[in-house]
């Protein structure tokens, strides 16, 4: 397909097509002419998940650039997820008090785990400290309950990567099932607890 095909099918428009391809993150297409080129349904799908990483998951365009790059590179899930978590909350400046306390809580949660190093634990000691500081402390009370409901949506995570087989991509799979899948999940758990609060009796 050419350009124009390939923006009607992507739905992404031309100009920003080309700009992709200038920054490297859409791969050239195969030359046919000396301004021409020849682009496939892998094209499409590479612009689908620019698009979703930009607009659903809220990356900036050189977020998107290292993810891509460790996509491509073939490198580990947990690395692909660390791109993906770096700088989301963690750079977010909170009382030392606070983060001592919630870095606290966090340790007795996890154990030798709880190395703050980590861009995933840096942002759970983060919120856990805003949270503290927002005075809302019996967050932490019930850490341990989140804490057993993350382990049961990591392992239908975790089911759905088994699924697609190495062949699929499992780190693009593991990516979009934690980065795309925290919507999906804040959507469903905000129609729960509506329905929750609506059950609640009345003065509750």
């Amino acid at each position: 397909m050419r350009m124009a095909e390939l923006s009607a099918a992507s739905g992404v428009p031309v100009a920003t097509v080309k700009y992709y391809l200038r920054e490297g993150l859409l791969p050239g297409g195969r030359r046919v002419g000396p301004n021409q080129a020849d682009y496939t349904d892998g094209h499409v799908k590479r612009l689908r998940l620019v698009c979703a990483l930009r607009e659903i998951g809220g990356l900036s365009l050189a977020e998107v650039a290292d993810v891509l790059g460790a996509l491509d590179a073939g490198r580990a899930a947990r690395v692909v997820l660390g791109v993906a978590q770096d700088g989301r909350v963690s750079g977010r400046p909170v009382p030392a008090a606070a983060r001592a306390w919630a870095l606290a809580h966090v340790g007795r949660l996890l154990g030798e785990a709880a190395d703050d190093a980590d861009a995933a634990v840096a942002n759970l000691v983060t919120v856990l400290a805003v949270c503290h500081g927002l005075g809302h402390e019996a967050v932490s009370g019930r850490l341990a309950q989140y804490a057993a409901l993350a382990r049961e949506v990591a392992a239908v995570d975790a089911a759905l990567i088994d699924d697609v087989g190495p062949a699929r991509r499992p780190a693009e799979t593991a990516l979009i099932t934690t980065l795309l899948g925290e919507r999906l999940f804040a959507g469903l758990r905000h129609c729960a607890l509506v329905d929750a609060l609506g059950a609640a009796p009345a003065g509750a």
